[in-house]
This record gives structure tokens, sequence and C-alpha cells, in this order.
């Protein structure tokens, strides 16, 4: 039976993913910061502590593994934040960068040797449609979503070789009620408040009409099982039309079209 790490496991398409991979046969290991107090549990999964902005917390859990091959890791775990440049709090963009970047890229490096001595082994990072679609006030969310993207791209003929591979799932809007619980930073009395307030109204709409986080899970087992993993998989938010519109037409086009959608920079 082949064991699977699913980071941020208690919600969303970390939830999703784990209850995919349960019932296509693999031992499951989902993790969240405080695993006790997952509410509605997957059957099968065991659940452990992960918290990925603490890199003692990374440590335990993999020595809390024994040593076990692990043979698929899904770096899901996440954190939704928005909020001017000029106004987010670089304490906050830190740990934004810890969760989704410097945290995943450590866990990866400690579950590496194993799969390159057992010569097989699937990393899928779990990104965003945002990194290949920038939005004006989810600057610390791109950003970090994109540089994910890149430590998956630029790794995956060094991994090759050893019968391991790297790969990014960019999902567009997910109705898995993240809007909810997303992180805003926007200070009193801020000149961006009206533009920011109706552009993240947008966000929330287009959120609640995307797709399910079943729908993104079924595109992550795809990457995980497919024998031809390609470099990016995108699911959600017509991915085949606006992909093939970013190679067709310029950039500032297509940043433009972006920014109208979400009422930026309308006069």
């Amino acid at each position: 039976m082949k064991t699977a790490i699913v980071t941020g496991a208690s919600s969303g398409i970390g939830h999703a993913v784990a209850a995919a991979l349960v019932k296509r046969g693999y031992r499951v290991i989902g993790t969240s910061r405080n695993s006790s107090t997952v509410t509605d549990p997957v059957k099968g999964v065991d659940y452990r502590d992960l918290d990925l902005t603490d890199r003692d917390s990374i440590k335990r859990f993999v020595d809390g593994l024994g040593g076990k091959d692990v043979d698929v890791l899904i770096n899901n775990a996440g954190e939704s934040q928005c909020g001017p440049l000029e106004e987010l709090p670089v304490d906050a963009v830190q740990r934004l960068f810890q969760l989704h970047v410097f945290g995943a890229i450590e866990l990866t490096q400690l579950v590496l040797p194993g799969m390159r001595e057992q010569r097989s082994g699937k990393i899928v990072n779990v990104g965003s449609m945002l990194a290949s679609f920038p939005l004006a006030y989810r600057s610390s969310y791109v950003a970090t979503k994109a540089a994910i993207r890149g430590f998956s791209t630029a790794a995956r003929y060094e991994l090759a070789q050893f019968g391991v591979d790297i790969t990014t799932v960019e999902p567009g809007s997910i109705a898995t009620g993240l809007s909810g619980r997303r992180t805003k930073y926007i200070n009193d009395n801020s000149p961006y408040q009206q533009e920011f307030t109706s552009a993240i109204a947008a966000l929330d709409a287009k959120e609640s009409q995307g797709i399910s986080a079943a729908k993104v899970a079924e595109t992550v087992v795809k990457a995980v099982e497919s024998k031809k993993t390609r470099s990016l998989y995108a699911v959600g938010s017509n991915a085949p039309v606006v992909f093939l519109a970013r190679r067709l037409l310029p950039r500032n086009v297509i940043e433009s079209v972006m920014a109208k959608a979400y009422g930026i920079g309308a006069k």
C-alpha cells in the first residue's frame, strides 16, 4: 500500500484529496495544525499535527513517520490573504511565505531522500490560477503561489533522473467557503478602501459559483497517478480557454481584462 501525505487535510481541497486517495487504496496521513480539532475527519485518514510555520513542528512530524517510505506528498495547506500592497503587514507576508513556500519546501526536502532511494515518488504542490493571472489586492498570495510553482518547475528535471515527479495544480475559483476565512489587511480610512471592498466582493461572488473541492481533487489524483506528469495542471475558471488566451494575447491585455472583471481601475 502506498503512503500519501496531504497537508491541510482538515477542510477544503485537502479534505477532498485525502478522501479521494483513501478511496483509491492509499494509506493517507492528513495534517492539521491541531489534529484533535478536526471536525469532519475522513474515515481511514491518519490525522497528525503539523504547523508549517514552525520548523520544529515540521521536524517532529517527519520524525514521527519513523523512517517509513513516503510515495506521495501533497503540499496543500494554506491561507487566503488579501490587502493593498502598501498596507500589508510585513510579518503577515512573512507568515504566508513560511506557510505556502518555505514550510512546504522544507517538508519536501525531508521526504525527498526516501523517494530518491526508492526511485519513485510524486510531489504535487497546490497552487492557484492567480499565479498565472495575478489580481490586484492579492499580491502576497499571488507571490507565494508563483514561488511554489517556480520551485516545482525548476526542480522537475533534477528529480526525474531518480524517478521522482513534481508538479503544480492551479485551481481557479473554488466554492469551499474560503472567502469567509480570508485574512484581510486594510487600514481604517485607507485610500484603497472603496476599490478594495468592491474587488474582494467580486472575488467572493466568483468563488461562491466556483467548482467544488472534489473537482480539484480529481485533478490532483490525475497528477499523482499519471505516468507522464505535466509541469502544470489547471482546473476551474474555464482554464483551457483562459490559458489559450494567455498564450495568444499580449500580457497587458490579459492583465487589463482581469482588472476590469473585478472592477479594478474603473473610472
